[in-house]
């Protein structure tokens, strides 16, 4: 069976003016994250990214040889647009700033968007879900048997539930708990991708199981 391991950018910056920039904290992950993989002695035949910057500069940061195809349906949903959307441009400066704050309108934000709520928004629910089975689709192609994907969360969470067949609004209970650099990886068939992906571990990080690196687990 051939592997698809698709791992979380390392952390941004919550409640910067930017938060498509890796932190401190996050070059570490990146850096973990990839010397894990090299002492597993896993090499991908395929890289892939989305178009974010946080998503490339972790790749970067894990010292991953080999060019990476940058695919945008590996970009992560557009949040600020979605408030913007939701709360005709003005949202509540907490929902930046006080992170109970944020993730509890982010839960209510994505399932008032999958049930077709939120107009207004430049890409709606099914056009969401429809890219990511685009670039899952992209990135399996061509008989790649261990393909390397560095995205976000809210993209690994989809992937997880469309593999699982589950209810579209089990995306942001998943979406909540994708740890930063997390591993989640499938397995299939690189010569019958229609019989479609099996999820074989989702949100690990043993790059952090030692105790002196427990302390890098972030989840923003």
């Amino acid at each position: 069976m051939a592997e698809l391991l698709v791992i979380r950018h390392a952390q941004a910056p919550f409640g910067s003016d930017d938060y498509d920039v890796l932190s401190d904290l996050g070059h570490r992950q990146a850096e973990a994250v990839g010397l894990a993989l090299r002492n597993m002695g896993w090499v991908p035949d395929r890289l892939v990214t989305g178009t974010l910057r946080r998503q490339k500069d972790t790749l970067t940061g894990m010292g991953v040889s080999g060019a990476p195809e940058v695919h945008p349906g590996f970009d992560e949903y557009d949040f600020t647009d979605l408030l913007n959307a939701r709360f005709g441009g003005a949202a509540p400066d907490a929902v930046h700033r006080d992170r109970r704050t944020h993730f509890h309108t982010l839960r209510e934000t994505i399932l008032e968007w999958q049930a077709g709520g939120v107009p207004g928004a430049a890409e709606s629910w099914a056009q969401f879900a429809a890219r990511i089975d685009a670039a899952r689709d992209h990135a399996i192609r061509d008989g790649a048997r261990r393909v390397l994907v560095v995205t976000s969360g809210g993209v690994i969470a989809q992937l997880v539930a469309s593999a699982m067949g589950a209810p579209a609004a089990q995306m942001i209970e998943l979406n909540l708990q994708v740890r930063n650099s997390a591993m989640t990886r499938f397995v299939y068939s690189a010569s019958d991708r229609a019989r479609g992906l099996t999820l074989a571990e989702f949100n690990a990080t043993p790059h952090f199981a030692d105790p002196e690196r427990a302390a890098l687990m972030s989840y923003h």
